[in-house]
């Protein structure tokens, strides 16, 4: 399955009891898609002589509903596009945009940040406050958004969850990307969630430090002096040689490609990754962390 595909899978299952998600109306490219499909859906029923509650009554959706997909108000599941191919005998038209529509229920930015990790080749990423969106189960992904403020939405939120759950299919591509990351030892630790859901999490590290093309380190608290101390670093290398980073103290936290602003950021990476614990004595501390969770 491809990456896209997977993500595609990934994300139907996360929003498996949402009727559907409203369009963000700052996403030029999304807002189009969904009115597109909207307006094809509206003129397949209309040739089809049903009216809207007709139809509604035929897909097993509200009527409401109805009038939000087809004015291109609401994002619909994929079992409302493979229903309404059935009802309006579409022979598999109305079903092929389930893949389209799927890539909108995700944030712009967030599309943007899975689109660059489905094509890089190697991700070096230090983490000071939370694990990366990579390394988090569904469960713990869910209570760390639920932290934010202004809170977000029921919809907003499993939207959010939906998003970071797809970009897991990195970890199923071929050729298999390098993935490198380093945590900082508060971040195994933090009982985001309560004690079960960390301790799920746990597991879960465990489980993806073992893969041959992950490695995973940890940065012992004790280790009080390296460069990490401002925040994030994230740096993406792709096929071609060029690369894109974000340091949270660095260039105004914006993304890099400029290689005088990437040797840097893999210069405090390289120095943070030489300090921390090695990645067979990282595998060890997390054991032993998840041993007394």
């Amino acid at each position: 399955m491809s990456v896209d595909g997977e993500a595609v899978r990934l994300a139907d299952e996360a929003q498996a009891d949402e009727p559907g998600w409203e369009v963000d109306p700052d996403d030029e490219w999304g807002v189009a898609v969904v009115a597109t499909v909207g307006r094809q859906l509206k003129l397949r029923r209309e040739a089809a002589g049903m009216r809207a509650c007709d139809f509604a009554a035929a897909v097993k959706y509200g009527e409401d509903l109805v009038y939000k997909v087809e004015s291109g108000k609401r994002i619909p599941r994929p079992e409302y596009l493979e229903k309404a191919d059935e009802v309006l005998r579409a022979g598999g038209l109305i079903a092929a945009m389930k893949e389209d529509v799927a890539k909108v229920r995700y944030p712009k930015k967030v599309r943007d940040l899975a689109k660059l990790e489905g094509q890089a080749v190697e991700l070096l990423s230090y983490g000071s406050h939370n694990l990366h969106g990579l390394l988090q189960t569904e469960e713990y992904a869910r209570a760390l958004l639920s932290t934010r403020r202004p809170a977000l939405s029921e919809d907003e939120l499993e939207r959010a969850v939906a998003a970071r759950v797809a970009r897991k299919s990195v970890f199923a591509r071929r050729p298999a990307p390098e993935l490198s990351f380093v945590q900082e030892e508060v971040t195994l630790r933090r009982p985001v969630g309560g004690r079960e859901v960390l301790r799920t999490q746990l597991e879960h590290l465990v489980e993806l430090a073992r893969l041959r093309h992950v490695e995973i380190q940890v940065m012992p608290t004790s280790c009080g002096d390296h460069p990490g101390t401002g925040g994030r670093i994230q740096v993406l290398k792709f096929q071609d040689g060029t690369a894109v980073g974000r340091a949270d103290d660095e260039f105004g936290s914006r993304p890099v490609t400029d290689p005088r602003h990437l040797r840097i950021l893999e210069l405090r990476y390289g120095i943070i990754r030489a300090e921390a614990l090695s990645a067979r004595e990282s595998l060890a501390f997390i054991e032993q962390v998840l041993g007394h969770t």
